[in-house]
């Protein structure tokens, strides 16, 4: 397997894409080399950056990951990251050539480990047991400092992680008033160890944070 593997991201969510890209850059093994917003950028993306691995969300502006990753011959192994979990969407993904279809509330080691797993050959559509074979590829834990988050201020990150950012988007989805949301907003900055909502989006997707509790 490569000593790092070159990423290159496609999603329509800036706040997503640059928290994304930052979580997985902080993964010594992990170098995001290209991230783009626009699905008619990904074939040109793929043939600058040439990545080890591409991700790409399904909806996008001009067009669909999908679409756009059926298109390119000499595709990389690809992962479609998305909130469409329905087979469909699965199913077509893996005729347009992808070998992962993961959510987005993917914890960020099992993000990782899908990344490692696919660079080093394999296919994750075709494969039985996808949790075992990611475990032969995760890194370490990493340590948690963030306990005291309420299941409250949780939501709020995993809002965030989905791209709705504006205060009073958080407001409406939450159904919470918008001084609620930045008491919400102030309380995770401090336990996180952070000063806005994109860097409080990288930290809650390297603690697995954004993902539905248990």
């Amino acid at each position: 397997m490569r000593t790092e593997i070159r990423i290159v991201i496609a999603d329509d969510h800036q706040i997503l894409l640059d928290g994304l890209s930052q979580a997985l850059d902080s993964i010594p093994d992990l170098n995001v080399v290209g991230a783009i917003l626009d699905g008619t950028q990904i074939a040109a993306a793929v043939a600058t950056y040439t990545p080890d691995v591409l991700l790409v969300d399904v909806e996008m502006p001009g067009t669909s990951g999908i679409s756009a990753i059926s298109q390119i011959a000499n595709l990389p192994p690809t992962l479609v990251v998305t909130m469409h979990t329905a087979d469909e969407y699965g199913n077509a993904a893996r005729e347009a050539g992808a070998v992962g279809f993961l959510s987005k509330s993917t914890p960020l080691p099992e993000l990782a480990a899908a990344i490692r797993a696919v660079a080093d050959g394999k296919n994750l559509l075709e494969t039985d047991d996808v949790a075992a074979l990611l475990d032969d590829y995760r890194a370490p834990t990493l340590s948690s400092a963030a306990d005291s988050i309420t299941e409250r201020e949780r939501e709020v990150l995993r809002c965030l992680v989905r791209g709705i950012s504006r205060t009073e988007d958080l407001a409406e989805e939450l159904f919470i008033s918008q001084k609620t949301v930045k008491n919400h907003l102030a309380s995770i900055y401090e336990k996180l160890g952070v000063n806005d909502r994109a860097q409080a989006v990288v930290e809650a997707m390297k603690l697995g944070l954004d993902r539905d509790w248990d």
